[in-house]
């Protein structure tokens, strides 16, 4: 196999498993370069973990609700000669969250410097803009350092680390520790916990995160939150429903069970009892022990992998809201530091949650009938490496989900309970039944060990033509990591250069 590459032949027809947001882009970078793609899916629609429940009537997104770097997308769409514009109905919020403290107080986060300088000027006072208009320009400095190298790049060795830009990062305080630079720049605790809550989503407590991974509030703080008319699924159905006018043919309903293999290649694809996709190379999506299951090896590794948090969430329609409420809302716990050693080390439920409540209906009132609210309540909670198991879940589930409620009454949701019609519990029990590794969504956690070319590699040694995708694989967790993964799969089949043969929209044929 050449180095920094999967092989195929030339016409190559690749088979995508997966339709989450990782395998669409995939496929239209594919479909752009020139390549057939069949995308099987187990599931009846697109989306992966960005799919969607129905909820009384409601169809809700029932994973990702926050869509940063939407120019990540486009650049899907424009491979195969689209707009991410022409095919999703694009919301920038403004707030893009709203905070609220264990004090009381609210703080609306604004993307516009200014904007944001006066709402902090009027929360903390003026003694702390100055530090965040610093801080505004480390984080896009950081953003700058990390993308096009660390981020948006497929790695064969620790030693492509070894570039200017390395210095770079190191200059910038990128390996110190996320929660203590953070202070470098502002005084008051609740406005570094703005600035560093994003860490959750790595799966590292803020004050163990690398000052890295603050390139995450950057996406959030100053480059925008969007909210796609819709739903986040909206964008999963606009991109299959674009690979599928490229010419790319759809599987739903189709479960892979195995793969084919002559040597070191991958020669087919089964599934069910008696289905077989020939190919030339695959991209798998799966969870990586289910990928590494179907490829028969999977790589040694000195430690084994560690696993983010999961979260219980909340989903429901409701018949009023509440003034407190934004699109985005989290309420902040009293208990900072020991709620994240709850969540990733004891292996506790929150005893003082922080949580993500989302209002989508606050941009979309479509979304739900006429006086309806939908609500989405997120509550991280420790995967079942380390807290409850899959089938404790089943007692305790019910259990938690009224303390959640009881405790958001408590921070001015009043009479929530009895304000919801309908609703639906997730728990790590579902992600298990969903085949996620520990009972977690957010797959492998972003330690030092795992990030860059020490995160799972998306090339699988002795196998020339398979391609890894997703979370679990380079770059990492989140909605436009996962983007950038599956072009990097891409890149791993055609090359990294500019995708060619091109198809028009609406049609299904070569240009020439």
């Amino acid at each position: 196999m050449p180095h920094g590459h999967a092989t195929g032949r030339a016409g190559d027809h690749v088979v995508v498993v997966g339709a989450g947001l990782s395998g669409l882009s995939a496929a239209l970078h594919l479909l752009g370069a020139g390549r057939r793609v069949t995308v099987v899916e187990r599931s009846d629609e697109p989306g992966g973990r960005a799919g969607r429940i129905d909820l009384g009537g409601c169809r809700a997104d029932g994973g990702p609700t926050v869509l940063t770097m939407p120019h990540l997308a486009d650049e899907a769409f424009r491979a195969v000669g689209e707009r991410l514009a022409d095919r999703v109905e694009l919301v920038q919020l403004h707030p893009a969250y709203r905070m609220v403290f264990p004090d009381g107080s609210a703080l609306d986060v604004h993307t516009a410097a200014e904007a944001m300088e006066e709402e902090i000027r009027r929360f903390a006072g003026p003694g702390e803009v100055a530090g965040y208009r610093r801080l505004r320009a480390w984080l896009r400095d950081l953003y700058a350092v990390q993308m096009r190298r660390f981020i948006d790049a497929n790695f064969d060795s620790p030693l492509q680390l070894l570039t200017p830009d390395l210095a770079r990062l190191a200059a910038l305080g990128g390996f110190g520790r996320l929660d203590a630079r953070v202070g470098r720049f502002l005084s008051d605790e609740r406005l570094r916990r703005a600035f560093t809550f994003q860490a959750l989503y790595a799966g590292v407590p803020p004050d163990r995160a690398l000052a890295a991974y603050a390139v995450i509030a950057y996406m959030d703080t100053v480059a925008g939150v969007y909210f796609p008319r819709g739903g986040v699924h909206a964008l999963a159905r606009a991109m299959a429903d674009a690979a599928a006018d490229a010419g790319g043919e759809f599987r739903w309903g189709s479960e892979v069970t195995s793969l084919e293999r002559r040597g070191d290649r991958i020669t087919a694809v089964r599934t069910g009892a008696d289905g077989r996709i020939a190919c030339d190379a695959v991209v798998l999506t799966v969870e990586l022990p289910t990928a590494y299951r179907l490829l028969g090896r999977a790589p040694r590794r000195l430690v084994p992998l560690r696993h983010s948090p999961s979260a219980v969430v909340l989903h429901a329609v409701t018949r009023r809201t509440w003034p407190r409420l934004g699109h985005h809302t989290v309420f902040f716990g009293a208990a900072w530091k020991r709620t994240f050693r709850e969540i990733t080390r004891t292996g506790r439920v929150m005893s003082d949650p922080s949580l993500l409540v989302t209002r989508p209906t606050a941009s979309d009132p479509g979304l739900a009938p006429r006086g309806r609210q939908l609500l989405y309540i997120l509550a991280p909670c420790p995967n079942t490496a380390i807290g409850p198991s899959a089938r404790e879940w089943a007692t305790l589930g019910p259990r938690y989900r009224d303390a959640l409620v009881a405790e958001l009454e408590r921070r001015g949701l009043h009479g929530l309970d009895a304000a919801i019609e309908s609703e639906r519990l997730v728990t790590p029990a579902d992600w298990t039944a969903q085949g996620h590794a520990a009972g977690t969504p957010f797959s492998v956690a972003h330690t030092l060990a795992q990030t860059g070319p020490f995160r799972p590699r998306n090339l699988v040694r002795g196998v020339g033509n398979a391609v890894l995708a997703g979370c679990g694989t380079t770059p990492g967790v989140g909605v436009p990591t996962v983007l950038i993964s599956g072009k990097l799969a891409a890149a791993r089949l055609v090359g990294p250069g500019r995708a060619r043969g091109l198809r028009r929209r609406g049609t299904r044929r070569w240009l020439p």
